[in-house]
Order: structure tokens, then sequence, then C-alpha cells
């Protein structure tokens, strides 16, 4: 099993405004170094390969969407929180709303499955209307990975 992640923000401008120019301009570094971390496995691009900022995954313009897969909670978590990807963490109010609701989710896949937005969505709205469970968690409330059944097909 992998573990998939779902990373949603509004924007407090257009992608390509000058509020978020210095988000902007890091994406691509930090992103390089989420595809050598130890655990990355795959993260959501657009048609040309670059990032997912032109993926609308919502009805509204300045939403945006970063999902991925990583081979473990404690991977996914060392890259988010031992890296410079802290740093944008942590400036996340000067480019983003605070929406008050839960904007990451985790959940497992099955080891190569690429979760779509949609699906993403979802999981987000799991865990938005009934809390964390095996279905769509938090970093602080985690669950394992599901045991695989040897005698499905």
């Amino acid at each position: 099993m992998q573990l998939a992640v779902v990373n949603v923000a509004r924007a407090l401008a257009p992608t390509d405004s000058p509020v978020l120019a210095e988000f902007m301009a890091g994406l691509e570094p930090v992103n390089a170094l989420a595809d050598r971390s130890p655990g990355f496995v795959w993260r959501l691009v657009d048609d040309d390969g670059g990032d997912a900022t032109s993926l609308r995954p919502y009805d509204d313009d300045r939403v945006l969407i970063n999902l991925a897969t990583w081979t473990s909670v404690d991977a996914l978590f060392d890259f988010t929180y031992r890296t410079v990807h802290l740093e944008f963490v942590r400036r996340r109010r000067e480019w983003f709303e605070h929406l008050g609701e839960p904007v990451v989710a985790l959940w497992w896949v099955p080891d190569g499955h690429r979760p779509t937005p949609a699906e993403a969505v979802s999981r987000l709205e799991i865990l938005r209307a009934h809390g964390p469970s095996p279905e769509a968690f938090t970093f602080r409330d985690r669950y394992p990975a599901p045991a695989l059944d040897p005698t499905a097909s």
C-alpha cells in the first residue's frame, strides 16, 4: 500500500499575480526536492508535466490542488516538516485564505494507484464531514495501511 495525500488551498489572488509570485517561483524547486525525497512515489502534474496549478478540482479558479503518493506517512511527514517545504507551510497565509476546515487528507491506496483529483476531493469531503477515519485521515490522527487480502483477485 502507498499513502495518498491531497492538499487544497484557495489563493488570495490569481497565480500570475504579484501576490503569488514568490510562491509560484518556489514550486519548481520544492517539487524537485519532493521528487528526489526518500519515499516519494508520484505527484499530479498538468499536461505539460509541470506542477498542477493549472488544474481546478472545484468550480473556483483560485482553488489549487496538490496530489501525490508516498511510501509511508513518515516519509511524507519528513518531507513536509523537515525540509525547505516547511518554510512554505509557515508562510501559507501570505498566499492562501484560511478556510476554517481541513485542507489536507491522507488515505491508503494500492501500490501504483494514481488518485484522480475527483477521488482526492471526495476523500477530503469525507474527512470534513466525518472527521479522521481509515477512509481519510490527518498527520495528527493516523491510520495504518490496511492489510492486503491474499485471497483477493
